[in-house]
């Protein structure tokens, strides 16, 4: 926040060119993991909800595909290999590869988890581009909700300063949705793994009768 909000107060006065710099800027903090929460408000207290939204979805869709090629190439390398030659560790991550699509619009769609954190473990768990970037639909309900937010409060000044946004009952509607999400994936999750596990294990020698 320290470098992130002065600069983002200066594109209000950049005219047409400011969201294509706040596209640039939500792409840059994708990759170094600065808070996106305070980019998605502040579209929508610069640009209004529909355009605030439309920026803020292509920026972040940018944004995590910058993610994936950089951090992609890390997914097959040796310290990777290393940590996942624990069979738990394996099991889990050919459960996510195996219902990636699913999974990443169900953890999308929840705003309990931090998306820049998200594009990374989603990234090194070693999930194809396309699921990866099917799931950037699942953004979308956040999205508008919290540039609404910024369209209420209106100032990026005072969000800079530390004002939080209102939090009406669409909020907690989506937390709710969020919560649900993340109980169903993590239930995907472990079965698949309990699946890949058993693949895994041995099968015994057959007595002859």
């Amino acid at each position: 926040m320290d470098w992130l909000a002065p600069v983002v107060l200066r594109l209000q006065d950049l005219g047409p060119w400011g969201p294509v710099l706040f596209v640039l800027i939500y792409v840059v903090a994708a990759v170094v993991l600065a808070p996106a929460f305070f980019l998605t408000v502040a579209a929508g207290a610069m640009f209004g909800v529909w355009r605030g939204s439309i920026v803020v979805f292509v920026g972040a869709s940018l944004g995590a595909s910058a993610v994936y090629a950089l951090a992609s190439p890390l997914s097959g390398s040796a310290l990777m290999q290393r940590v996942t030659r624990d069979p738990r560790v394996a099991a889990i991550k050919a459960a996510i590869t195996s219902e990636a699509l699913w999974l990443t619009f169900l953890l999308r769609l929840s705003p309990l988890i931090p998306y820049n954190i998200l594009n990374y473990a989603l990234v090194l768990s070693g999930v194809r581009y396309r699921d990866f970037a099917l799931g950037f639909l699942g953004m979308i309900p956040a999205i508008f909700m919290y540039t609404y937010y910024g369209k209420v409060v209106g100032d990026v000044a005072a969000l800079a300063a530390g004002v939080a946004p209102p939090r009406g009952p669409e909020y907690y509607a989506m937390v709710i949705v969020g919560l649900v999400a993340v109980v169903i994936s993590t239930t995907m999750i472990a079965r698949a793994a309990r699946r890949a596990i058993a693949r895994q294990q041995p099968v015994g020698p057959v007595t002859p009768r």
